[in-house]
Formats: structure tokens, C-alpha cells, sequence
């Protein structure tokens, strides 16, 4: 059930995301809160819009979680993999959230807003759990911010058409950084971050704040192809660019090594599991990696994957991509299985064909597009 509500809720009615109990299409719960599955929109034209424009996403579902004190930087630290002594205020780091055992909880971004401040944005794992964990007995107050929404511009247009709008020279603004300022005269805090594979900037306010950005992005920029987009359309672009969503990529019963984030794991960080995660490095059951398969739609997700006989993976995020005109999909591989090129039968509900294991990112690979 869905406890929590996106500022923007009459938006995405209004947009044909209609209350819906049960199924992901219309508006309806991800992390306790209603998030817009589906407009009157084809999410096709969507995906298009994001792009070649921009692509408008309220992603407020997100949990916003303020960390502050004089013990702050030891709590956000000791729960993500990152070396957070080495990011500045005005800067972010993303990556996975441990258990003591090494496998993966959740995911988020922390962002360094300096005086002893920080913003741990998370999905829907046990990143709230882990930091009560580690701030006992420590100086510090932890607190869930549910007034603070946050909308997200994703797209080759979003930095020249932002900036006409703010006063920040808005193409200085490095990635994972972040900036206070003002959009259209609204009081926001801006971050180049996003969830599509593309250039775009995350942008958090508050209520009335969000609202009238959200209206004033959508009206000024009707005429240069950005529209509002549905978590649909975030399905494609995110599969295209192989971004991990837990639990479906990444669950826990999986290690960082096993899901790709290697790049991830600081080497002096003192992060909680760092013991346990360390010593599974090289003992990986399985492998995350893409499929390309022979249908003519998306897959279901579930479906198992086979090689010479023998069961060898599963199939965990499908989507049908019209601009690549394939169907796509994350999977994971037993390690023998897992290399580009290799051929493998898929079977699901009713369903048999074959695929072929891709080298991911299926979109961009070189992410010139992400950090240009």
C-alpha cells in the first residue's frame, strides 16, 4: 500500500496515469508511494523524446534521507562502498549498500551538502536500516524527508534548456555534483544524475516548488520536443543503458562482484562488510550480463536460460527496444555462460527461442553521452 504521496499526483492523473491496485500500468505503488507506470502516452514516444530532447520523469518515490551532525560523514562512510572522506561538498558518489555478510541490500546515491550534512537518496532496500545500524552511539540525526520531491530531466536538450531558466551557469556543473540555485524563480537544489543512459539533471524541492517547475519545464518546453515520461519509458532507457534495479539486477543474494560493480569498491574504505565482500572477490556464482533475443517482443522476465543441456541463468530485466528493434534484457549468467557472443536457449511460460548473450551497456557502451 502506498503511504506516501508525490506532490505531482494530480499531474500524473490528469496525464492518464490512473489509480490502479495490482498490476504496473497506471498510476500505482513503488517504495509506498504511487508512481506513474503508464500515461495516455506511448511510451515509445517517450523513450524517443528522451532521446533526441528530454524526457520528464518524477522519480519522488525515491526515499530522501538527511544525515546530519558532527558524526555524519563516519555513518555515511561506514554504509556504502564508496570513500566518502573523499567526497567535497557539492559532490555525490553512487553504490551498493552492504550487509555484514557482503551481499548487496539496496543501492543509492549519498551527496555531500556540506556543515556536517549529507542526502542519502535510496530505492526500496535497507538503506534506512543499515544507517540506524551505524549510528548508534554516534553524534548524528537521521531523517526521512518525504516534503523534499524530486523531479529528473533526462535528455540531449536538458542542460541548453535548464540553463535559459536559472541563473547557475548550468554547464559548469560537473557529474555527480550539485548545486543550489533557482529554476524558474523556485528555490531547488540541481544534480547532474540521472537513470537513462543520457545527459540529464535531477532537480529536488519542495511541494510548491516542484510543482510549478514541473509545469513551467513541461510548457516551455513542449515546443522543443520534452514531455513527461512514465516509469514504462525509465524501463527502456535503463535496460538500453544496463543501470542495475534492485531487487531485480542486484538482490541479496549477490556480491558487488557479481552484478558489475567492481568500480564501485573503494580499496581504504572502512564500509560495513568490506571483510566479507573481499573475500568473495573471485568466487562469483554468477554473472551480470544482456541478452539479445529471437522475438518479436519483450520477454516476460523470469524465463531461464540454457547452454548445451544445462541451466545457466535467468532472465530478470526485459524490455522491447523500437529504436534498436530488439528485444533486450538483463540477465544473469553462471560464469561460463556469461561471454558476448555465446549462443543460448531461452525457455519461459509457454515460450522457447534462442538469444544471444550481448556486451552491456547495450546503448552507448563508451557512456559518451552520460559525461560529455
Amino acid at each position: 500500500m502506498s503511504n506516501r504521496v508525490s506532490a505531482l499526483r494530480d499531474h500524473h492523473i490528469a496525464l492518464g496515469a490512473l489509480p490502479n491496485s495490482g498490476e504496473a500500468v497506471g498510476l500505482d505503488d513503488w517504495n509506498g508511494m504511487e508512481v506513474a507506470w503508464s500515461y495516455a502516452t506511448d511510451p515509445c514516444d517517450e523513450h524517443d523524446a528522451v532521446r533526441e530532447a528530454a524526457g520528464l520523469f518524477d522519480v519522488s518515490g525515491l526515499r530522501k534521507v538527511i544525515v546530519s551532525g558532527p558524526d555524519a560523514l563516519a555513518v555515511v562512510d561506514d554504509i556504502i562502498t564508496r570513500d566518502m572522506t573523499k567526497i567535497y561538498p557539492g559532490k555525490s558518489a553512487y553504490g551498493p549498500i552492504l550487509l555484514d555478510n557482503g551481499h548487496i541490500c539496496d543501492d543509492a546515491i549519498i551527496a555531500n551538502n556540506g556543515d556536517d550534512g549529507f542526502m542519502v537518496v535510496h530505492g526500496s532496500g535497507e538503506s534506512m536500516e543499515r544507517l540506524h545500524e551505524s549510528a548508534e552511539g554516534k553524534n548524528v540525526s537521521i531523517t526521512l524527508d518525504d516534503n523534499l520531491f524530486d523531479i529528473s530531466l533526462q535528455g540531449p536538450k536538458a542542460v541548453t534548456f535548464l540553463n535559459q531558466h536559472t541563473p547557475f551557469d548550468l554547464p559548469s556543473l560537473a557529474y555527480f555534483h550539485h548545486q543550489d540555485t533557482t529554476l524558474f524563480g523556485n528555490a531547488c537544489t540541481i544534480s547532474r544524475t540521472g537513470y537513462s543512459g543520457e545527459r540529464g539533471y535531477e532537480i529536488f524541492a519542495r511541494a510548491a516548488e516542484i510543482v510549478d517547475i514541473w509545469e513551467k519545464i513541461l510548457e516551455n518546453g513542449k515546443s522543443e520536443g520534452i514531455m513527461p515520461c512514465s516509469f514504462s519509458c525509465l524501463d527502456k532507457i535503463r535496460v538500453e543503458a544496463a543501470l542495475l534495479f534492485f531487487p531485480y539486477d542486484m538482490t541479496q543474494d549477490n556480491t558487488p562482484w557479481e552484478v558489475g560493480l567492481d568500480w564501485a569498491i573503494s580499496k581504504n574504505g572502512t564500509y560495513r562488510g568490506k571483510d566479507a565482500c573481499a573475500a568473495a572477490r573471485g568466487q562469483e556464482k554468477i554473472r551480470f550480463g544482456g541478452i539479445v533475443a529471437d522475438h518479436d517482443d519483450a520477454l516476460v522476465g523470469g524465463e531461464t536460460l540454457w547452454l548445451d543441456g544445462k541451466e545457466v541463468g535467468v532472465v530478470n530485466g526485459p524490455v522491447w527496444s523500437h529504436r534498436m528493434n530488439k528485444s533486450l534484457a538483463l540477465v544473469h549468467l553462471k560464469p561460463e555462460a556469461a561471454a558476448p557472443g555465446t549462443k543460448l536457449q531461452l525457455k519461459g511460460d509457454g515460450m522457447e527461442t534462442t538469444a544471444t548473450v550481448s556486451s552491456v551497456p547495450f546503448y552507448d557502451p563508451e557512456k559518451t553521452r552520460t559525461h560529455s
